[in-house]
């Protein structure tokens, strides 16, 4: 019996692996975030510029008609493969909560409107940024990017890249009940 605790109390102590697994989080966690900053350098910050712009609907979109509640505005395009993949969310969200859709250089008025209706869109509130205008008042580099403002038309929130739609409509919530 004594021989086979020596043996037992020869084998190294087991290390422990938490500060390692720690360590390599808060390693991934700085990239992420880092990763983050850097897409959202030049993006609007603040209060959102208003602007009036016609819909594919043909109702003519003022931003500051849309003030009292939290509004998603919603950057896409159609030849992202990205923005494809929000669909599903966005339609979601647009039951819901107010949502501006801007297409961002993905054609005309008809072009979106034939992708829309081939996409089986529906519930969208849908604006056209064919020469990307709207999109650089915004600082849009890429799609998708959304953000979301508050009640009195502060930008609350900044996304860039797929996002989840539960992760917006948390900040959408944030945003009406931040204020």
């Amino acid at each position: 019996m004594t021989a086979n605790t020596s043996e037992h109390n020869d084998q190294p102590p087991k290390k422990r692996r938490w500060p390692r697994w720690l360590l390599e989080a808060l390693i991934i966690l700085t990239i992420i975030f880092g990763i983050r900053t850097w897409q959202q350098q030049g993006m609007l910050d603040g209060e959102a510029p208003d602007f009036e712009r016609t819909a594919l609907n043909g109702d003519v979109i003022h931003l500051d008609n849309y003030r009292g509640k939290p509004v998603l505005l919603h950057f896409w395009a159609s030849w992202c493969p990205m923005c494809e993949l929000e669909q599903g969310s966005i339609s979601g969200i647009a039951k819901d909560w107010k949502v501006i859709t801007i297409a961002f250089q993905s054609g005309g008025a008809e072009e979106v409107q034939r992708y829309m209706e081939r996409e089986k869109i529906t519930e969208w509130v849908t604006i056209v940024d064919e020469d990307g205008s709207l999109s650089g008042q915004y600082g849009i580099k890429g799609v998708p990017t959304s953000y979301v403002l508050d009640e009195e038309g502060i930008i609350r929130f900044r996304e860039v890249g797929l996002t989840s739609g539960w992760g917006l409509r948390l900040r959408l919530w944030m945003a009406d009940w931040l204020v």
